[in-house]
């Protein structure tokens, strides 16, 4: 007689288990917004994407185009809502509204329209997602970082910006471009404000763990003379102005950097990120938000890094913290 085994059952500690869902909501479905979703759901960094857009046809459309994509992606679910509830339950909340930059208009002269904005959105995001971590997204990010402190009363390792992370992965890419060393094999900081006043720190960077002041040249490579070093830090500070002017808004570099910051904080991988954050006595700079080599996990920010400067760097990230403090004055924070 032929033995039919036995139904599977479900192990008595699967029954009725139910796996943490995490979530995460992109406030602002333009092209930052929109293009942050979709780098989310492509690297499988949250189990919920909710888009929030006070634009109801256009930030239900930007959800429904990204689910149609679902069966080529991790499993997920996305949604879009004008109705801020859609927030409700997240994890973390990436806030991409604000004023769009034009060519040749700087980072600052954002700040007014969308610091007032910012004002408005964040107390009904607070409301139904008490509980999240917020990462600023939005240009100038370090301003508007300080000016959502002051709004929300949030601590500073709980809201803090992105930071110079995609202004770092510039560097890192034009320096593995002229060297001939893959991007990964590079090690290397912006640091300070995210825009015109941000610095390299040229005596922590490394290249395959040779520090970067010592780098020998490969066969049909040159040196990276303090000439080299200086053009390629001039570029990463102006490509983001190039990139404007060619296509009107970047959006893809920086929704990839987004979505590390996420999952930095998700998976708890307590990963060294230079993100803009409230300093307090770091090289005796305070009350400013500056992009540092920080350490993020599930509750936030955890520690900022105090990496060795030399007195020229030292000098720039004070100058950096001094102009942007002198910029939140202006506005009134």
């Amino acid at each position: 007689m032929t033995h039919v085994p036995e139904p599977a059952q479900t192990p008595p500690l699967a029954r009725g288990y139910q796996p943490r869902r995490t979530k995460v909501a992109v406030v602002g479905a333009g092209a930052v917004g929109s293009t942050m979703a979709y780098a989310l759901l492509m690297r499988g960094a949250a189990r919920e994407v909710a888009l929030f857009d006070v634009n109801r046809s256009k930030v239900e459309a930007e959800a429904l185009d990204l689910a149609h994509g679902i069966q080529f992606m991790t499993q997920a679910e996305v949604v879009g809502s004008d109705d801020v509830s859609v927030v409700a339950g997240a994890d973390v909340v990436l806030v991409t509204a604000g004023a769009k930059q034009k060519p040749g208009q700087t980072r600052i002269d954002l700040a007014k329209s969308t610091i007032a904005l910012t004002k408005t959105i964040l107390p009904p995001l607070l409301e139904v997602a008490p509980d999240a971590i917020y990462v600023m997204v939005t240009n100038p990010v370090d301003v508007v970082t300080y000016a959502a402190l002051k709004f929300s009363g949030l601590p500073p390792e709980r809201l803090f910006g992105s930071g110079t992370l995609l202004d770092s992965s510039r560097l890192r890419y034009l320096l593995a471009e002229y060297t001939g060393v893959a991007v990964q094999n590079v090690h290397a900081y912006m640091v300070g404000e995210h825009g015109d006043t941000e610095i390299p720190l040229w005596t922590s960077a490394t290249i395959g763990g040779v520090p970067l002041v010592d780098w020998q040249p490969m066969a049909g490579r040159g040196p990276l003379t303090d000439e080299v070093r200086t053009a390629i830090a001039h570029e990463v500070v102006n490509s983001a102005y190039r990139i404007i002017e060619g296509k009107g808004a970047t959006n893809y570099a920086v929704a990839l950097a987004g979505s590390r910051i996420v999952e930095a904080i998700l998976h708890d991988q307590h990963s060294v990120l230079p993100v803009s954050t409230l300093l307090d006595a770091y090289y005796g700079i305070s009350d400013v938000c500056l992009s540092v080599p920080s350490v993020l996990g599930r509750y936030g920010v955890h520690t900022r890094l105090e990496v060795p400067l030399s007195g020229p760097e030292l000098k720039g990230l004070q100058s950096s913290g001094e102009s942007l403090r002198a910029a939140a004055r202006s506005f009134g924070l």
